[in-house]
C-alpha cells in the first residue's frame, strides 16, 4: 500500500463540470490518468459557485447558470511524480486553471494498512 509523509506537491486543476474529453467528463479523465500514472491519490471536489477567465459567475442557486459549476481535481504526491504527470494535463486542459503548491503530508496510509500501533484507548490505528 502507498505511504506518503513529509514534503509533497499538491496539484489542483480547476475546470467546469461540463468540460469533456472524448465524451467523458474531463475531471474523470484526469483522475483515471493519475491512477494509471501510479500517483498517490486524487480527489474531485464539486463547487457550488465560482467564476473564471470568462468572468461569468456559475452558481447552484440559479437554475439557468447551474450547468457548468466549478470542479477541482486535487492530487498530492512527491514533487518528481507530480511534475512528471504535468505533460498529460497539457493534452487535456484547454480551459481552466492548474496550480502547484508545496505541502507537508502528516499521514497517508491506505485503509488496509495495519501498523500494529495502538492509541491511548488501546485501538489499533489504521
Amino acid at each position: 500500500m502507498t505511504r506518503l509523509t513529509g514534503r509533497a506537491l499538491r496539484l489542483t486543476v480547476f475546470v467546469g463540470e461540463s468540460d469533456t474529453w472524448h465524451h467523458r467528463p474531463l475531471y474523470s479523465e484526469i483522475v483515471h490518468r493519475a491512477h494509471a500514472a501510479g500517483l498517490a491519490g486524487a480527489s474531485v471536489f464539486h463547487g457550488v459557485e465560482g467564476f473564471g477567465a470568462s468572468a461569468l459567475i456559475h452558481t447552484s442557486r440559479l437554475l439557468s447558470l447551474s450547468e457548468d459549476l466549478p470542479v477541482a481535481v486535487v492530487i498530492v504526491d512527491t514533487e518528481p511524480r507530480v511534475r512528471a504527470f504535468l505533460p498529460q494535463l497539457d493534452d487535456l486542459v484547454t480551459e481552466g486553471l492548474v496550480t502547484l503548491d508545496h505541502c507537508e503530508v502528516i499521514r497517508y496510509t491506505g485503509r488496509g494498512d495495519i501498523t500494529g500501533e495502538t492509541d491511548p484507548k488501546g485501538k489499533k490505528s489504521l
